[in-house]
């Protein structure tokens, strides 16, 4: 696999470290492999997420959700319960998990539901009020005043 190596732009572009920290953890394949538990992202609405996790033979008390700087862990332990038991077929795995999600800015876990066998992790984007867009009004010279949010301001 061709790896790519960012340095050059740390030089140059100021305040993009997250972006390039994120480049260069994705390009290294930072998620051992792995496709256990496999897991879904889909879009529900607007700025809205869900994660949906199969972690088939896991209780509530058996998963972890934790977020630490635009990072949702999910972690999954079992105590093992195979004593007395001998298997013919195993095909359930039942083995400890770490997954991570790295979160855009502004991303919120809102809400985790486990039902029949699946992890529901719903996320939702809110940007603050200063980053939304706004209207800005523009004035056409023949009158000496603003406007602001709909109404007018003499000078």
């Amino acid at each position: 696999m061709t790896t790519f190596d960012f340095s050059p732009l740390y030089r140059s572009a100021i305040g993009f470290d997250r972006l390039f920290n994120l480049l260069d953890s994705a390009s290294q394949g930072s998620d051992s492999g792995s496709g256990y538990p496999p897991y879904n992202i889909e879009l529900t609405g607007d700025d809205e997420y869900r994660i949906t996790m199969a972690v088939a033979g896991f209780a509530e008390d058996d998963l972890e959700l934790t977020t630490d700087r635009n990072t949702l862990i999910v972690t999954g332990k079992r105590e093992s319960k195979e004593e007395g038991r001998n298997f013919v077929h195993r095909g359930i795995a039942e083995r400890a998990f770490e997954r991570r999600f790295q979160l855009a800015d502004y991303v919120e876990v809102r809400d985790a539901s486990l039902v029949n066998g699946l992890l529901h992790i719903d996320l939702r984007r809110e940007l603050p009020d200063a980053m939304k867009p706004r209207q800005i009004a523009i004035n056409s010279g023949e009158k000496k005043g603003t406007l602001l949010e709909g109404k007018s301001k003499a000078a």
